[in-house]
């Protein structure tokens, strides 16, 4: 495989779209979700789901060497993690199965939710398929998977709807509607992936991985102790502070989905690209994400309306949580050059001590660094300071911004000693502009409180930040031309299949 089988533009503009498309489908699914639950109920939603991440944090240990592993050419990858997912998928479903009442009692929940949590076994077996696939998917056409995300985001939605609404199932409908989408994600990831799944299953392949499985796990233990501080924001702070925290990351969350435009920067530098795809990354994320934060920070009372009236007192934490998701979107930038740079299992082998020797392991390190600070600090505050549930989530979202703040510093610090590449600022100063002089007419307009009004005043603020941009930047002007024309190239290609439909 070469650098050139993936377009960096194209698949990032492809998963990136998908994630905005997604956004509206998962506010949705929210709405659906709070309108029909208490603010109570949404906080067992909310708590449901961060235990769900340490329950399928070992799905993402073996499938980090398989990206790594299909974008080098080395063939059997994609059919021995599969296996090898499957059955780890298995092991923790039925650990977390048994212990269900052990957590209903710690976190004294009530026995009605206990079908709930029991349900939630059947969800962990398909994030391991799903992290699987995405791997091969990622290293060879990483626009596939922004296609299986937009069938995951219809199908739920659809499914929420028949469920929730009309069946009135509240959150058991939710659950049932998330476990039958995935599973028509994972029927389209198979079918793009069925080439690379009829290769051999090469098993020196998972002893290599295995070997040097206990540093990934690592690697995937620290990345999720660093939202232990959520769990810890359940027990302290109330089901009401988890869910005006809830409510705000829900809306916060989209500004990070800027990073998808970098997407296909790993593969292609893992793939033996030059530096100077990080400039063109860069630009692409940013290009989003500062008028994404901005947006969201002038319109947060009326995005938070829209959820639902009680959650507009969480504006300060959406505030925090906005500023705290820009420096998300950009982080992923300096860990795909970290990562992609890496050469320490180029030739398909793997050391336990090389690895510990490497860049990968000073990575794989810095959020127990961060763990480290945030835990004891959030404990802290949350045990001895704040006084009610909207005090806890600010906190809580303050610390959070604080340290992602200083690890993207750190990040970008290891990324300019691994590559050489340069920032554009130009480009960043005029995105910056634009999106000033968007935010300035979003806030002299008034906020509405309607979805249709607030969906429209969003546009509004869209049309005005490209327009200013298409004046003043020629490289938006050039990316709005790329995408006219692969438009216009997917449609040709879709009229010549109609006409030999047509003629056979």
């Amino acid at each position: 495989m070469t650098e050139t089988d993936i377009k960096l533009r194209y698949s990032g503009l492809i998963v990136f779209a998908s994630n905005i498309l997604s956004a509206i489908t998962g506010l949705a699914f929210v709405l659906m979700i709070t309108r029909s639950v208490s603010t109570e109920e949404f906080g067992i939603w909310g708590n449901i789901n961060d235990l769900f991440g340490y329950f399928v944090l070992l799905g993402s240990v073996l499938p980090f060497w398989t990206t790594r592993y299909v974008a080098r050419g080395h063939s059997g990858s994609a059919k021995t993690v599969l296996i090898a997912n499957i059955l780890i998928s298995v092991a923790s479903a039925s650990i977390y199965l048994a212990l269900v009442p052990t957590i209903l009692s710690a976190l004294k929940i009530s026995s009605t939710y206990v079908i709930l949590y029991a349900l939630l076994a059947i969800q962990i077996l398909e994030p391991y398929t799903i992290y699987a696939l995405e791997a091969v998917l990622r290293a060879k056409q990483p626009q596939a998977i922004g296609y299986g995300l937009l069938i995951y985001e219809a199908s739920r939605v659809v499914l929420s709807f028949i469920l929730i609404i009309q069946f009135k199932l509240g959150l058991i409908g939710a659950m049932c509607s998330i476990i039958v989408a995935l599973i028509i994600q994972i029927a389209f990831y198979v079918k793009s992936t069925i080439k690379e799944l009829k290769e051999n299953v090469k098993w020196h392949y998972l002893k290599d991985w295995l070997k040097t499985s206990p540093i990934n796990i690592y690697y995937t233990v620290g990345t999720n102790l660093t939202a232990f501080t959520i769990i810890l924001l359940f027990v302290y702070g109330s089901k009401l502070a988890r869910a005006y925290y809830g409510a705000a990351a829900t809306i916060a969350t989209v500004i990070g989905y800027s990073s998808f435009l970098a997407f296909a920067l790993y593969p292609r530098l893992l793939s033996g690209s030059s530096s100077e795809d990080v400039p063109i990354s860069l630009k692409m994320v940013m290009m989003f994400l500062i008028p994404m934060a901005a947006g969201v920070i002038v319109l947060s009372d009326s995005y938070l309306t829209i959820l639902k009236l009680v959650y507009t007192d969480a504006r300060p934490v959406l505030f925090l949580l906005a500023t705290n998701y820009f420096c998300v979107g950009l982080s992923p930038v300096f860990d795909a050059i970290v990562l992609g740079t890496e050469k320490v299992d180029a030739k398909a082998k793997l050391g336990f001590l090389e690895i510990i020797k490497s860049r990968l392991f000073l990575f794989f390190t810095l959020p127990y660094v961060q763990s480290a600070v945030t835990i004891p600090t959030t404990f802290f505050i949350l045990a001895f300071i704040a006084k009610t549930p909207l005090e806890a989530a600010t906190y809580v979202a303050l610390i959070t911004l604080l340290a992602n703040s200083a690890m993207l510093v750190v990040k970008y610090a290891i990324a300019r000693k691994c590559l050489t590449f340069n920032f554009p600022w130009d480009s960043i100063l005029k995105y910056a502009l634009a999106s000033v002089a968007m935010a300035t007419v979003l806030i002299v307009i008034p906020h509405p409180t309607r979805l249709a009004q607030t969906v429209a005043l969003t546009l509004l603020g869209v049309t005005i930040y490209l327009t200013i941009l298409t004046l003043i930047d020629k490289d938006t002007r050039s990316l709005l031309s790329s995408i006219i024309q692969e438009a216009m190239r997917i449609i040709r290609i879709k009229n010549r299949r109609q006409m030999l439909v047509r003629i056979t």
